[in-house]
């Protein structure tokens, strides 16, 4: 078996400068456009920072963080949460394109920003979580206290704000015996 470089030799001769020029070109040309970013161009659209002093649901604890997290993280769970990140709303583009979303401080705007672009989600929030409830198989609670990120959905923020004895109070009236 021959390797790439005496085939090549072997080749060379062949193949005139002019064909050469082309090839490379055309090589060139293909790996430009490959790394061409091929998003849409909404999914370029900056983090929206604003803080709504009055919003109905907590206002991300660092709004000049918001945008930075990254896209993946763990979804749901943990039953308690301590910081407001983010909210998203993920956009699914009509006719195919890649998935994207758009981060927001405050519940408000995303919602409007939701309602009124095409293919997209209703708000998620990501959350950290300090200290939570981890629960491997249905009524088996473990305490844990390990920085988690997730998304969850909005509507499970009010009364979940973890305090220093929500854990406690939460295991104690599921009978937990943690």
């Amino acid at each position: 078996m021959r390797s790439w470089s005496q085939v090549r030799n072997a080749v060379a001769p062949f193949v005139s400068l002019g064909m050469r020029i082309i090839a490379t070109g055309a090589t060139v040309g293909l790996l430009c456009l490959g790394c061409s970013d091929s998003r849409k161009t909404s999914a370029n659209l900056p983090p929206d920072r604003t803080v709504i002093a009055s919003s109905l649901y907590p206002v991300a604890v660092e709004p000049g963080r918001v945008g930075t997290y990254p896209a993946l993280s763990k979804t749901g769970g943990g039953y308690f949460y301590d910081d407001v990140l983010e909210y998203r709303v993920w956009v699914h583009p009509k006719g195919g394109g890649d998935d994207f979303y758009r981060a927001f401080a405050s519940f408000e705007p995303a919602l409007r920003y939701s309602k009124s672009t095409a293919g997209a989600e209703q708000p998620l929030v990501l959350v950290r979580q300090l200290k939570w409830v981890n629960e491997p198989t249905t009524g088996q609670f473990e305490p844990r206290s390990d920085e988690r990120i997730t998304e969850w959905q909005v509507a499970w923020l009010p009364d979940h704000k973890r305090s220093e004895d929500s854990i406690a109070k939460f295991l104690r009236e599921k009978g937990a015996h943690n």
